[in-house]
This record gives C-alpha cells, sequence and structure tokens, in this order.
C-alpha cells in the first residue's frame, strides 16, 4: 500500500504481519472465515463470473478448508491456502458446468439417428432400380466387373462362358442403363 508523506514523496506503508492461526483451534477458524471471506468471495467472482455461483464455491471453500483445518501447516499464510483451495473448487465447478451444459445439449439433441444401412441405400438406389430390369446374366457380369473388379477372363471363369460373351453381355448392359439412367 502507498501513501503520500508530507515532502509530497510515495511512501510505502509497511504492510502487517500475517494473522497467525493455530491449525485445529475453532476460535481461529472463525477468525479466519470473518478475515478472508470477502477477498475469497473476490477472488470466485473474478474466476466464475457469476455472484450466486462464487458464493457456493466460497461456501465449499470453507467446508473443505474446515475439513482440513486440525491438518493445516503454517508453514505458508492460511489466506494463501484458502486461495488455493478457492482456485481449486472454482476449476472444478467450472468444469462441471461444462460437462452440464454438454450433457443438456446432447439430451436436447436427443439421440443421433442410426446411419442408413448402406444395403438398404443400395436397394434404394437409381442405379440399382435400373440393373434390376436388366437380364440377370447382363447384371451379373456388370456387377462382378464394375462391383468386385474382376476382369473379363475372370468373369467368365465364374460364369463358366467365353470371354467374347462376357464382353458382350457388359456392352449391351452398359447401353441399357444409358438409356435408363442418361449419361
Amino acid at each position: 500500500m502507498q501513501s503520500i508523506d508530507d515532502a509530497g514523496k510515495e511512501t510505502k506503508e509497511p504492510r502487517a504481519a500475517p494473522e497467525r492461526y493455530e491449525p485445529g483451534s475453532e476460535a481461529d477458524f472463525e477468525r479466519l472465515y470473518r478475515n478472508t471471506y470477502r477477498r475469497i468471495l473476490g477472488t470466485l467472482i473474478t474466476l466464475v463470473r457469476d455472484r450466486a455461483t462464487a458464493e457456493d464455491c466460497a461456501q465449499e471453500t470453507f467446508e473443505r478448508a474446515y475439513r482440513s483445518w486440525k491438518s493445516w501447516k503454517p508453514d505458508a499464510p492460511a489466506e494463501a491456502w484458502l486461495h488455493r483451495i478457492a482456485i481449486n473448487v472454482a476449476i472444478s465447478d467450472l468444469r462441471y458446468q461444462r460437462l452440464r451444459h454438454a450433457g443438456e445439449l446432447i439430451r436436447r439433441l436427443g439421440r443421433p439417428v442410426p446411419p442408413a444401412d448402406p444395403a438398404a441405400l443400395a436397394e434404394r438406389s437409381d442405379l440399382v432400380r435400373a440393373m434390376k430390369k436388366l437380364p440377370t446374366k447382363q447384371a451379373a457380369a456388370l456387377v462382378l466387373r464394375h462391383f468386385h473388379g474382376y476382369t473379363n477372363r475372370e468373369i467368365a471363369a465364374a460364369l463358366g462362358v467365353p470371354e467374347q460373351t462376357i464382353a458382350s453381355r457388359l456392352a449391351a448392359a452398359r447401353k441399357q442403363l444409358q438409356a435408363v439412367l442418361g449419361r
């Protein structure tokens, strides 16, 4: 803290010595509460940006501190210890709020629609409907060629016909599909 002396110069006032508290003492904890509540609340309001939430966090801070009061080590000021607890409470609360917000959003959106069955989509496609109009032998040659990538020789071997027959079936099937589907 700074003040101005008689000569108009700024001087630093000596900081008051930190309060001394005895771990486990009920009276000291009450004094700690009275001396630090406003500063802890101010810190929490800054962190969580909502007074009501900050008051809840302050209450949680002092509850946690009270539960640990007997084991508090006075190697650091009690207020610094309380601030550490308060900051951890604020972080936990913010994390919880984000999770709750995400949960509310998921509930509002509902369950995701299961993806469409690829087989059902294929059955409804224009190409499949057009292929259903093809003669079975032409459709078989077309499926083996374009869906499975077989060569004419492999298709001929699979269907037990000459390779030239496969070439004619594929040409006829393509011609009919182009007429139905357009280019």
